[in-house]
């Protein structure tokens, strides 16, 4: 009896590094690297490198980033594109809702975490001293601090789990959104 659990475990321990042979997780299974679509396929979100470097004070000691991204949108109707979060605007306005955050926030410090309804983006911040979210809202360009309860509508991890039945007829069904990031963030 020893002999044969022994024997059905080597042959699982097998099957196991066959199987993670054959698959290996690269970031873009998990993330939008710098590109996504929308939900009904209007518009794309991507980021952009500056053309100029920042200067900016650090926990530790000033540094520069060198081209640090802004968060633009394409309208695949009308072909043009325009920054949505920028490095002009999006400090100043994050430093109102930071109080007790004294360094500067980049646009691509974030996951970007785009709803159903198309129109408004969670904002999970990548920095780990950051312990601040936000809200924004796409149409009226409007950001909000993002209750820090830790309640989200759904589940954060490296991507967002949404399950349930979209009408009467359809079949109970899980989707998976995976967060758009810089590519900044993983190098």
């Amino acid at each position: 009896m020893k002999k044969f659990f022994i024997l059905i475990i080597l042959i699982l321990n097998t099957f196991n590094v066959v199987f993670a042979k054959d698959y290996e997780f690269k970031a873009e299974d998990l993330f939008y690297l710098d590109q996504m679509n929308s939900h009904n396929q209007d518009f794309a979100l991507y980021f952009k490198s500056r053309e100029k470097s920042v200067l900016a004070r650090g926990e530790t000691a000033n540094y520069i980033n060198d081209y640090p991204k802004d968060l633009y949108i394409y309208d695949y109707k009308s072909k043009k594109s325009s920054p949505l979060i920028s490095y002009e605007w999006f400090p100043a306005q994050a430093r109102y809702y930071l109080e007790e955050y004294d360094f500067p926030v980049f646009p691509d410090d974030f996951a970007y975490y785009l709803l159903k309804d198309n129109q408004t983006l969670i904002m999970i911040s990548a920095v780990k001293s950051l312990k601040a979210n936000f809200k924004f809202d796409i149409n009226k360009k409007k950001l909000e601090l993002y209750p820090s309860n830790g309640k989200f509508d759904f589940i954060i991890s490296s991507f967002a789990k949404n399950c349930g039945h979209s009408n009467l007829e359809d079949n109970y069904k899980c989707s998976l959104h995976k967060p758009l990031i810089s590519s900044n963030l993983i190098n």
